[in-house]
């Protein structure tokens, strides 16, 4: 049996399509010899097809000049209408269990010769150019992600926003824009979620109709649809690229000057534990990722996520992830759950994506008692938010601990507070890095090392400034050196580092 023929199949009068190496020559039928039904399912009534090409049939002069100030929107319907036919007629001949046994590489190789046999029996007027695009796209909807793929590829692109299905935002160099990209309805953008979400092994309906997933490249996804969103289906997806981003990259983009980096690289390296703060969409994750990268390759660390996103580059790397209740409402691993397990586990260090709630106490409790140099993110909007947050968030958990106790118990687990903050024009950067001394009666006490201080807007709305180095030098400096490593003496020296 040939790889796109089904046993069964009223197909079976077609033509089977020749390819090396699956089936044996095709038998075709004598010329001048009508048809077989199956092949002409979709073009079977000659004055169907007619109308739907007549738009691109230009009949007098006067009418070319009409047709070229508008042909993307006459085209469009005509175009996503044979794009629908030509993926079913490939679904209806495709034979899948066939398809499993083949390496992937042949089957869209193969299966990319049979789409350009179907674009071909269209009676539609195709350029070449839009015969490639709708192969490329009808091969996106067979094996990938539809319309996201085009999304997907380009790299520019940090947000896709889809806030239905024909209405989708794109952040590009921070700034949001409106693609001209769409789905066909509700159907196919539901059809795209429920695609993703089963890769991870997870499910969204009308009882669950709220999802968290990833893709492949850890890609971050929230989904949520009807009857919680109204006007369909909706979709962010927060992109992460394959290859993470390096600390010289953010320098080089002024994120931070490169003497930040010195101290928190030295930090790192000293096992002092790290709190990230910023809000939404500030960069936390992409930090941490960085900070990441200055952990020994001998140490052990664990890292827990509620959708794993962080792309540790060190060998010696364990993953967890938390999983939701399933339709019954059991079978849920929260943070905390995980932060219990691993605690026996033995790791060196441990790394949450994200304090939300009753973990946050077991994550302080896991710093002081010999995981040091462990970091997690929060969201808040500056250094001291974070600790009021966090007392809110173990306050949550409902644990009953004296404010004094509670307070003690951060000062002493958490040294470095790094805020990062997403400014004006859509620019990303480290606006504060502070640093934890200490208990004066039951406030905690801590001083900013380095900060950013915005001096104006561009012509564009972006955020101008510069770097303050205070001049106060570190008490987390005699950690650093008590492991060996040596920081400039010039580096905490009062001063002002200039800023992209």
């Amino acid at each position: 049996m040939g790889l796109f023929s089904k046993s069964g199949s009223t197909a079976v009068a077609e033509p089977p399509v020749k390819l090396a190496g699956f089936s044996a020559p095709p038998v075709r039928p004598a010329k001048g010899a009508a048809p077989a039904p199956a092949i002409a399912k979709p073009q079977a009534t000659p004055a169907a097809a007619a109308p739907a090409a007549q738009p691109y049939v230009a009949p007098s002069a006067p009418q070319v000049q009409v047709q070229a100030m508008a042909p993307q929107q006459e085209r469009s319907p005509y175009f996503q209408q044979m794009k629908v036919r030509i993926h079913q007629n490939l679904v209806e001949r495709l034979d899948v269990q066939n398809l499993k046994t083949l390496p992937p590489d042949i089957v869209r190789r193969e299966v990319r010769v049979l789409i350009r046999e179907l674009c071909q029996q269209e009676k539609g007027l195709l350029t070449s150019s839009d015969q490639e695009r709708l192969m490329d796209e009808v091969m996106d909807e067979t094996f990938g992600l539809g319309p996201l793929e085009i999304l997907l590829k380009d790299p520019a692109i940090s947000d896709i926003l889809v806030n239905r299905f024909d209405r989708i935002y794109v952040e590009k160099k921070g700034r949001l824009e409106l693609s001209e990209v769409t789905f066909r309805d509700n159907a196919h953008l539901r059809q795209i979620i429920d695609r993703i979400v089963a890769l991870v092994g997870r499910r969204v309906d009308e009882t669950s109709p709220m999802v968290d997933a990833r893709l492949s490249d850890g890609s971050r996804v929230n989904a949520i649809i009807p009857p919680l969103a109204l006007d369909g289906p909706a979709m962010s997806i927060r992109r992460f690229g394959s290859k993470p981003l390096m600390p010289e990259d953010l320098i080089r983009a002024g994120a931070f000057p490169a003497a930040v980096m010195d101290f928190l690289s030295a930090a790192v390296q000293a096992r002092c534990n790290v709190l990230i703060s910023g809000g939404t969409g500030s960069g936390k994750t992409t930090l941490l990722n960085c900070l990441s990268r200055y952990i020994s390759a001998d140490e052990r660390v664990i890292t827990i996520e509620d959708a794993a996103e962080l792309q540790l580059q060190q060998p010696h790397v364990v993953r967890l992830e938390t999983r939701p209740p399933n339709i019954e409402g059991k079978g849920e691993v929260s943070s905390r759950d995980l932060v219990k397990n691993c605690l026996r586990m033995r790791p060196d260090r441990v790394i949450i994506g994200e304090c939300r709630s009753g973990e946050t106490l077991d994550m302080l409790q896991a710093m002081n008692t010999g995981h040091e140099g462990s970091m997690t993110t929060i969201h808040a909007n500056t250094p001291r938010d974070a600790i009021t947050r966090l007392e809110v968030m173990i306050a949550m958990g409902g644990f009953d601990i004296p404010v004094k106790g509670l307070r003690t118990q951060i000062a002493s687990a958490i040294q470095i507070i790094v805020q990062a903050q997403r400014l004006g024009g859509g620019k990303r950067k480290v606006t504060r890095v502070s640093e934890i001394t200490g208990m004066e009666g039951e406030n905690i006490t801590m001083h900013d090392l380095f900060a950013f201080e915005q001096t104006g807007v561009d012509s564009n709305g972006g955020a101008l400034g510069q770097f303050v180095c205070t001049g106060i030098r570190p008490k987390t400096g005699e950690k650093i050196e008590a492991r060996g490593l040596k920081l400039p003496a010039d580096l905490f020296q009062r001063r002002v580092i200039p800023s992209k």
